[in-house]
């Protein structure tokens, strides 16, 4: 009979699945060097946040089949040493979907009638009615930022309370925003129009501080905030600074940029303030849920069947995995690529497979490429078994197609995408075993390996225009570490694509389009 180790606190719903089919062993508290001791006996780990599984951890373990993270992040797990031994590694994204959603609702409407405060005022034995006059959700604006699995079941309640929606999410279609009954805008017009902003987002480079004091003065007098997602994407001084001089009406916090939080000056304003300890996913079905959720998986994978929701690749043995992975790391880098030149708002992907790679096994690659389509929105949310439903969910329409025919190179992949910056393509091939190439922009030909960051230019073949965006380039102070030109026609249009040594700095997009011959201009962090 196959063995489980349990090495966190989990729910004892959890526990009766796994022993069905398992003999099941709770061990609380263990330390790496006792958990790497005692993991070679059994065939599944299952855990929390407090066990971390290092990659000396998976060695050890010769007969794991599957790690199993009864929550949703699986930052404490080696994940990339996991797949390469073919370990399945699961978590339960969706488990505290519910709890987040309602923790924001809860938090408007807490905000919205000075809920905590009239509670603490009749505690302290005063009956004061006058000083609690709130005011009511209803056929108020609501702006939902980020309209994912959270921010979707905010819509649908808060369309139900009679609320008129604006959402903002460059990577969802027009299509599906209509189908949650939200008008689909610009974060400018989001902030400008709502009488209350609710944050459903993840923490990324780009959305750190994107509630800073410029968004807030763009914001109503009578505006509020609530913010469940990830602290540190509204800058808390910021707010602050608006909430004391009066220049919005509230904000509800869940999460801080620092956790526990200190010596916040929003401790010391009163009712226009509501402050919660993390509590969106402390509900007692959601951690039900997410010990059910894991133990399912793992109960389904001793058992021979697949995970629904693997953060690495479920169903590939270790040798078809190696034999595919140099593939699926072409075609997420270049669905990645394709995804940042036709902008957010993909509607449909074409996925060719060109030359011998049209004869391989086509739904990891084709998966592979929408995981890095996605990325740039999901960043670590995305994974390979849940792709295709996030492009779906997303209205992406997805084609595959197949060419056999001889190419200059023996494999390569072609990728099509239709987005809010129109429509784009690249190809690429492998060079020997693993080295990627991108070979094709939107037609033009080039040979250039995928760096960090890259500009990409559309530009009539003319002297000169070469040195010129070298100059201002060099004039704010960006190296370029390598540059190569695509071409059909002599003097017709063409592509330049550069490698870069440093993101650009803010502004120079513009200046870099304002230059004579350029036609448009790309930016795109890998």
């Amino acid at each position: 009979m196959a063995k489980v180790l349990v090495s966190d606190p989990i729910d004892q719903a959890g526990i009766d699945i796994l022993s069905q089919v398992a003999t099941v062993d709770i061990k609380i508290g263990l330390s790496s060097e006792e958990l790497a001791q005692i993991i070679p006996e059994y065939d599944a780990l299952m855990i929390r946040s407090g066990s971390r599984v290092t990659q000396e951890i998976i060695e050890a373990g010769t007969q794991l089949k599957i790690i199993g993270r009864a929550g949703v992040g699986v930052d404490n797990v080696d994940v990339n040493a996991a797949t390469r031994k073919g370990i399945v590694v699961v978590n339960s994204p969706e488990g505290n979907t519910i709890a987040a959603a309602e923790h924001a609702l809860a938090m408007m409407l807490a905000l919205s009638r000075y809920i905590p405060d009239a509670n603490a005022s009749v505690k302290s034995g005063k009956w004061d009615r006058k000083s609690f006059i709130g005011a009511e959700v209803y056929k108020k604006t609501l702006g939902i930022v980020g309209l994912g699995k959270i921010g979707s079941h905010v819509a649908t309640a808060a369309k139900a309370m009679g609320m008129k929606l604006l959402a903002y999410d460059p990577f969802i279609s027009t299509e599906r925003a209509d189908q949650l009954g939200c008008r689909l805008v610009e974060m400018d017009v989001l902030l400008q129009e709502s009488d209350y902003i609710t944050l459903h987002i993840p923490k990324t480079p780009e959305t750190t501080h994107l509630i800073d004091a410029a968004a807030i003065a763009k914001m109503k007098p009578n505006a509020r905030i609530i913010n469940c997602s990830r602290g540190g994407i509204i800058d808390e001084t910021a707010l602050y600074n608006a909430l004391k001089e009066g220049r919005i009406a509230g904000a509800a916090l869940d999460v801080y940029e620092t956790e526990p939080l200190g010596d916040s000056p929003l401790k010391s304003l009163e009712k226009q303030v509501i402050l919660t300890p993390h509590l969106g996913a402390s509900t007692t079905e959601a951690q039900v849920n997410v010990a059910i959720d894991v133990a399912e998986q793992i109960r389904d994978v001793l058992l021979g069947l697949p995970a629904r929701s693997a953060v690495n690749i479920p169903g590939l043995g270790p040798d078809i995995l190696e034999e595919l992975r140099p593939y699926m790391q072409l075609a997420e880098t270049l669905g990645n690529l394709v995804g940042q030149l036709a902008g957010g708002r993909v509607e449909q992907l074409v996925v060719k497979l060109q030359g011998e790679l049209a004869t391989n096994k086509s739904q990891p690659i084709v998966v592979a490429a929408l995981k890095g389509l996605l990325s740039q929105a999901l960043r670590e949310r995305v994974n390979y078994v849940n792709a295709s439903i996030e492009a779906k969910e997303r209205g992406i329409r997805v084609i595959e197609t197949r060419d056999a025919g001889e190419r200059d190179y023996a494999g390569s992949l072609h990728l099509e995408a239709k987005g809010s910056l129109g429509d784009h393509s690249v190809t690429g091939a492998l060079l020997g075993d693993s080295e990627i190439r991108i070979t094709d922009i939107d037609e033009f030909p080039v040979n250039v390996p995928p760096s960090q960051h890259m500009l990409f230019t559309l530009h009539r073949d003319m002297p000169g225009i070469i040195g010129k965006i070298g100059s201002l380039l060099g004039s704010f102070n960006v190296n370029i570490a390598s540059m190569q030109v695509g071409r059909k026609i002599v003097r017709g249009d063409a592509v330049m694509v550069l490698s870069l040594d440093d993101p650009l700095p803010d502004g120079i997009l513009d200046e870099i389009t304002k230059v004579s011959g350029i036609r448009d201009a790309y930016t795109v962090t890998l």
